[in-house]
């Protein structure tokens, strides 16, 4: 026989004091990714190599510690995202001569075309966001949401790119 789940009472509501603000940016967060996702599937991209591929345009070369930082990818899945994205051509992993223990990861010219060729449809998605939620509404989330990241003891985009030089 299947029982019935409890009903949430008065006081299970006030349990907390304030609203569950991860599960709130995880949405926020998907509703955003569902509106590049069509974009990044026709192109045979995975989100995470988009994300390394665009950070490695706006930044250069970078280790993959550096990555792993800025792209907000977890070390042991970064190794399999990086070698299957040397496999399809779009970037190269060297040893660096001083010490051997560490690589340097550089898109590849085909690594490049993609990013020059998914640009425009992905500038145009997000002009349609900034169209649906407004130029100034944009302007200051970029802002709060960076403000939010450096209070919080990360980096912002900007610091990211600088400590990746």
């Amino acid at each position: 026989m299947r029982s019935t789940p409890p009903v949430p009472t008065a006081e299970d509501a006030r349990v907390f004091g304030h609203r569950n603000l991860p599960l709130l940016l995880l949405q926020a967060r998907e509703r955003v990714i569902a509106r590049f996702r069509p974009a990044l599937q026709a192109a045979g991209v995975t989100e995470q190599q988009w994300r390394i591929v665009r950070c490695l345009v706006e930044s250069g070369p970078l280790e993959p510690r550096q990555i792993v930082t800025l792209c907000a990818i977890s070390s042991p899945s970064l190794a399999g995202v990086l070698a299957r994205m040397d496999d399809l051509g779009l970037l190269t992993r060297k040893r660096l001569g001083h010490d051997a223990r560490r690589l340097q990861v550089t898109l590849t010219p085909k690594g490049r075309a993609l990013a020059r060729r998914l640009a425009p449809r992905i500038e145009a998605i997000y002009a349609d966001i900034e169209a649906a939620i407004g130029a100034d509404f944009a302007r200051d989330f970029y802002r709060t949401l960076d403000t939010l990241t450096q209070r919080l003891g990360g980096t912002t985009a900007d610091e990211g790119r600088a400590e990746a030089a």
